[in-house]
């Protein structure tokens, strides 16, 4: 099941060219990476940008430590 996140999404993309650093905020678990990793995700490659030019961070994973 796909939670849509239409408003938040919708502000991303309409400023997304603006020039200025976005900073998503929230409660822990409340769809912050869900909203940047999978939703504005889908919507860059649905934009042709090259996945290249997308970094994506798992910031609770050890990984990145």
């Amino acid at each position: 099941m796909e939670i849509n996140r239409d408003v938040y999404l919708n502000r991303l993309i309409n400023r997304k060219h603006n020039g200025f650093v976005k900073v998503i905020t929230g409660i822990r678990r409340c769809g912050k990476s869900y909203l940047l990793n999978t939703l504005f995700y889908n919507h860059l490659m649905e934009c042709e940008v090259p996945e290249d030019h997308v970094i994506l961070f798992a910031f609770e994973s050890a990984d990145y430590g």
